[in-house]
């Protein structure tokens, strides 16, 4: 990680606030921000929502990453659908470009018709269907 998640908070706090000046064509500090953040979520370092002393918190900065990629990136065609169906959505799958060696590293199931996004954190373990 570039920077700490403080840093990206406030990164992604101040384009929230200027959202409607957002959009594909946007590059630099806001692009790199949203993705290192959904990159973090996809890997489980910080979470959107999360159970602390038995009550739920959101961190709304990882929230506003999230909706801030949807200005970010166009639909696009993303292959992996049930009998090769092409979905077109703005979130790649998470497992576009993986094989056997990234889904052993990762630990989890995942049975045919399973949709998962990038940015989606899956533990060791599961079985996604």
């Amino acid at each position: 990680m570039a920077g700490s998640f403080a840093d990206l908070a406030q990164t992604i706090d101040q384009a929230w606030e200027d959202r409607a000046a957002i959009s594909a064509s946007t590059q630099g500090a806001v692009r790199e921000a949203v993705n290192e953040a959904l990159d973090a979520m996809d890997s489980g370092k910080v979470r959107v929502a999360e159970k602390i002393g038995g009550e739920w918190e959101v961190r709304q900065w990882c929230k506003k990453a999230v909706l801030l990629s949807f200005r970010l990136n166009d639909s696009a065609p993303i292959k992996g659908g049930p009998g090769n169906a092409t979905w077109f959505d703005k979130v790649p799958s998470k497992f576009d470009n993986w094989g056997q060696a990234e889904f052993a590293a990762a630990g989890f199931r995942a049975v045919p018709g399973a949709v998962v996004r990038h940015s989606a954190f899956i533990a060791k373990g599961a079985v996604l269907m």
